[in-house]
């Protein structure tokens, strides 16, 4: 792969091999494989590292166990079961020291121009100064966390509505409403009830899923079947006030006394990024097209990882099945620099 183009005008050593667009698990997976397969590798990430996880829940805990959110072949060392969100930002933290990972945290990718052995990649950095960087291949793993799901209804605006829950301090004798029916609503609605918050919970659905972690699942219906979570099944908010909320109910409409709100409705990949790319998608569920082999996506020299893989069908994706797919891309790589051997006598050391 190295040295495939050697008519640039850039210095052969400024160019990348890959860069790696996002530095969650999976992005750091898909550098971490192509380094070790000779590559030349660098990370650009809008936030810190791993950036969704950082802005996770701070107590949350992970519905898995530390083996299966090891990446590089480093194992994860946990005296719990199921590791919690600190422990897995300090692991991936330690994982990309190991292996000395180039990552440009709080660099935006503006842009991107070129094609397949000559991109160009335009960042720019939180105090708004342009740069670019020049790879040869590009790699996306983007997740989708950044992205909320908007119900586009009057009042989601306003400064008390909010898409994250981090910590449930703030919410202390405030009326708050939660709005969702699965994990990340079950617990948030939990957490700021224990810590003293008078909490609501507004779902389209007929009850909480069946989805929801076997431990949360119980302790949230018991809330409920208690009157200690007041909840509204098969209901929408409708409108959101400084003051209140209004939901839709099977009796009518209904009036609650409101201080925050806690939309959990849900993410989505950054389609309009991809599509700028060029990147295609087919189906209702939006899958973009790649091959299934190697993770290249129709625009060639672009290699799609993680959940972006699966389009909106988020759920099916996690970092437990993700943090694979740098394996594949590092393959794909290796065999076009391989195939092209005579063009390339100088492999990255």
């Amino acid at each position: 792969m190295n040295d495939l183009k050697p008519e640039s005008a850039v210095p052969q050593e400024e160019i990348f091999d890959l860069l790696v667009v996002g530095a969650g698990p999976t992005g750091l997976a898909c550098a971490i494989e192509a380094q070790k397969a000779g590559f030349r590798v660098v990370l650009v990430d809008k936030g810190c590292v791993c950036n969704s996880l950082f802005h996770y829940p701070s107590h949350m805990t992970f519905f898995t166990t530390p083996e299966l959110l090891e990446i590089g072949d480093i194992p994860f060392p946990s005296p719990n079961a199921k590791p919690t969100r600190n422990e897995a930002l300090q692991y991936y933290r330690l994982v990309a020291a190991h292996y000395r990972l180039d990552i440009r945290q709080y660099q935006c990718v503006e842009r991107v121009t070129g094609a397949d052995w000559d991109f160009v990649v335009q960042i720019k950095d939180r105090f708004g100064r342009p740069g670019i960087l020049h790879t040869r291949k590009l790699a996306l793993s983007t997740g989708y966390y950044d992205l909320p799901n908007f119900m586009a209804i009057p009042g989601e605006e306003l400064s008390k509505v909010l898409h994250y829950y981090v910590d449930p301090h703030p919410y202390f004798e405030m009326d708050v409403v939660v709005i969702g029916g699965k994990n990340s609503a079950a617990i948030s609605a939990l957490e700021l009830w224990r810590s003293g918050a008078r909490v609501t919970l507004v779902y389209r659905g007929p009850g909480i899923t069946p989805h929801v972690k076997y431990w949360i699942k119980p302790d949230i219906e018991n809330r409920i079947k208690n009157g200690e979570i007041k909840a509204y099944f098969n209901s929408d908010v409708v409108e959101i006030t400084p003051d209140a909320v209004m939901v839709e109910t099977q009796e009518g409409l209904v009036t609650i006394k409101n201080d925050f709100v806690f939309a959990m409705t849900g993410y989505h990949p950054d389609f309009d990024f991809l599509e700028g790319l060029g990147v295609r998608f087919e189906g209702p569920d939006r899958l973009p097209v790649c091959d299934e082999k190697t993770l290249e996506s129709n625009v060639p020299g672009v290699y799609l990882a993680g959940v972006i893989v699966a389009g909106s069908r988020t759920n099916e994706i996690f970092i437990e099945n993700g943090r694979f797919h740098g394996r594949l891309i590092a393959a794909a790589l290796a065999a076009g620099r391989d195939s092209n051997a005579a063009l390339a006598p100088n492999p990255v050391d």
